[in-house]
């Protein structure tokens, strides 16, 4: 049985909210079929060993279903060597929701609030905030509660995320992510912590240097992945970096290993930058990362740079009222 199933498996007998789909691994595709009249059209089938986006594929109707189940199974055996997948509901306007939390292994755990990660190109997150804008203090609790507690049971130790659909203010659990994540600096930059050297504390043995009462969100702050791609079509574009200057001031982080001169090899991930930015609310991080943005330099490669100067302009963006969906749906239009 795959990772993900079990996971899902484990969550729904520790209380965590899950989306409606199969008990775990579907092997046919006659059991697909029948699956998805029982959950309801749209489905989503995902590779049980699956991450990144890969082995998920989209079935809006029953017509759809063999297409969708056979090509899902075909990725995760090319990408993961492992063919088996499951079916879940496909949400149609939902955000993606992550909570942070951490435990100390003996039981003790905390949550650090929630990442909304919605804006997403084929299921890559591109741009991260945190608090959420559609998060009220009284889901955050909840959800937060319910989090902490779970990962308390099963003496989990050090960072994970807990990831969630959230719509029609529901939580539905997706995966839970067993290790520090790329958009992690955001939550630091509201909590005024350090995860990594939390992770470093509990992995010797010392307890944690903050518990739940101590966790107080101060502000809001946002991250955007920089990947050395070309646009609109986002192709890789390794090369050599000629010019980078790395923007500064009150409230601004880069994660970067760029310098005059570095070569980006052919062989990884894209992603070469993260921009972090910290405001005391969410206009004023937007308007740190806009301002930030303008004095980032990368030169001697395509990069997603016009890509968030562009999205800063738009109004969905700025009133932060965006899904799943929207990213790729504006993309589509050609406004890039």
């Amino acid at each position: 049985m795959g990772d993900k199933i079990t996971a899902k498996d484990t969550m729904k007998a520790l209380g965590v909210p899950c989306v409606p789909g199969s008990a775990g691994g579907v092997p046919t595709l006659a059991d697909a079929q029948r699956i998805g009249e029982e959950v309801g059209y749209p489905v989503i089938i995902k590779a049980t060993a699956g991450g990144g986006g890969r082995g998920m594929k989209v079935a809006k109707t029953a017509a759809d279903m063999e297409k969708a189940f056979l090509s899902a199974r075909a990725e995760g055996k090319a990408a993961f060597g492992n063919d088996e997948v499951y079916i879940e509901k496909y949400l149609t306007t939902p955000r993606h929701i992550e909570i942070q939390v951490f435990g100390d292994g003996k039981g003790n755990a905390v949550h650090l609030g929630e990442r909304d990660c919605s804006l997403q190109r084929r299921h890559q997150k591109v741009f991260e905030e945190a608090p959420g804008p559609c998060i009220t203090p009284e889901l955050r609790a909840r959800i937060g509660k319910v989090c902490a507690d779970a990962v308390a049971k099963i003496n989990y130790i050090g960072a994970g995320t807990i990831e969630f659909l959230f719509e029609n203010d529901e939580f539905y659990f997706i995966e839970m992510n067993t290790r520090l994540q790329v958009e992690h600096p955001v939550t630091e930059a509201i909590f005024g912590v350090d995860l990594v050297r939390e992770q470093l504390r509990v992995a010797s043995g010392m307890p944690m240097s903050f518990t739940q009462e101590d966790l107080k969100i101060n502000g809001h702050s946002i991250e955007v992945r920089i990947n050395a791609e070309k646009l609109p079509n986002f192709a890789p574009c390794p090369g050599t970096i000629t010019q980078y200057h790395a923007p500064g001031g009150l409230g601004v982080r880069m994660d970067s290993a760029l310098y005059d001169g570095y070569r980006i090899p052919p062989y990884y991930d894209s992603l070469i930058g993260k921009l972090i930015v910290h405001g005391r609310d969410r206009p004023e991080a937007l308007a740190r990362l806009e301002r930030a943005l303008g004095e980032l330099i990368v030169d001697g490669v395509d990069t997603t740079l016009p890509l968030f100067h562009a999205l800063l302009a738009e109004e969905a963006v700025q009133t932060g009222d965006y899904n799943i969906h929207w990213l790729e749906q504006w993309l589509e239009k050609g406004l890039l």
